[in-house]
């Protein structure tokens, strides 16, 4: 019995300090929009849900965002259960607000897309447009150049239904995870382009008619740092360019 107790209590001290919401906070109180700012004809809350629709291509001029106002993060691990249909939606973080629109939000999106590849994948929002896919790992250089590092299977699921996605952001080095399997990984190393803090918001896709349902919205603030250098972390030896800035057209001979 002694041992049997040792053992059950040793088993509550790991869920303790490992459990899987260990130093997350809730972003959500499931009643309503405290501490969000986004568009009211967008976002509600029902059933202990934050809801997100819209009605048609009319509606919208621009994609719109709900914002968290609760300030700006920098090293992180947030999770979210999501599901939506209709056109897409995308978690924004280390992103700013676009000053000439309202509720509008520019920089880096974990995805949320019925299509395969661009399933959780890194779209730049109002930036550099797709940069890692689902199953891949990419390296961006100093100079702008997208290398495709690894290839791996790509993380099936069905974005209708209930999902967690998690964002895991540490310094240049950032990864987004469907139900705990990585679909994509990015190191960035434009600092003239990248982001190391920023804000995090909810996309509303302008376009077909959509509807985005968001719960258990967590997030573990993670110690400052971590930023790689390139100097000390080369391109691999194996990588491909996917993507390269358009070269300079050479003077004409006179």
């Amino acid at each position: 019995m002694k041992r049997i107790l040792i053992f059950l209590s040793s088993l509550a001290i790991l869920h303790s300090s490992f459990g899987e919401d260990a130093g997350f906070k809730p972003l959500f109180n499931g009643k309503d929009l405290t501490g969000w700012d986004g568009n009211p004809e967008l976002w509600k809350v029902e059933n202990g849900e934050i809801v997100g629709n819209t009605t048609g291509p009319e509606q919208l001029a621009y994609n719109q965002f709900l914002i968290w106002r609760g300030g700006k993060v920098k090293n992180f691990e947030l999770k979210a259960k999501i599901r939506q249909k209709g056109n897409n939606t995308g978690i924004q973080y280390r992103s700013s607000e676009n000053t000439d629109k309202k509720w509008s939000i520019r920089g880096y999106q974990c995805d949320i897309h019925p299509n395969a590849p661009y399933r959780a994948m890194m779209y730049e929002e109002g930036g550099r447009g797709i940069v890692s896919q689902n199953g891949q790992s990419v390296v961006i250089d100093p100079s702008g150049v997208k290398w495709l590092a690894t290839e791996r299977d790509l993380v099936e699921a069905d974005v209708a239904e209930w999902h967690e996605y998690t964002i895991i952001a540490k310094g240049n080095h950032l990864v987004h995870q469907i139900d705990g399997k990585t679909t994509m990984e990015l190191t960035d190393f434009e600092e003239a382009k990248r982001s190391l803090e920023g804000l995090i918001a909810f996309q509303i896709h302008r376009g077909p008619a959509m509807e985005v349902h968001i719960k258990d919205v967590m997030l573990k603030e993670l110690p400052e740092g971590g930023v790689i250098d390139f100097t000390t972390h080369p391109i691999p030896s194996d990588a491909q360019i996917i993507e390269a800035k358009a070269p300079k057209k050479k003077a004409k001979a006179k």
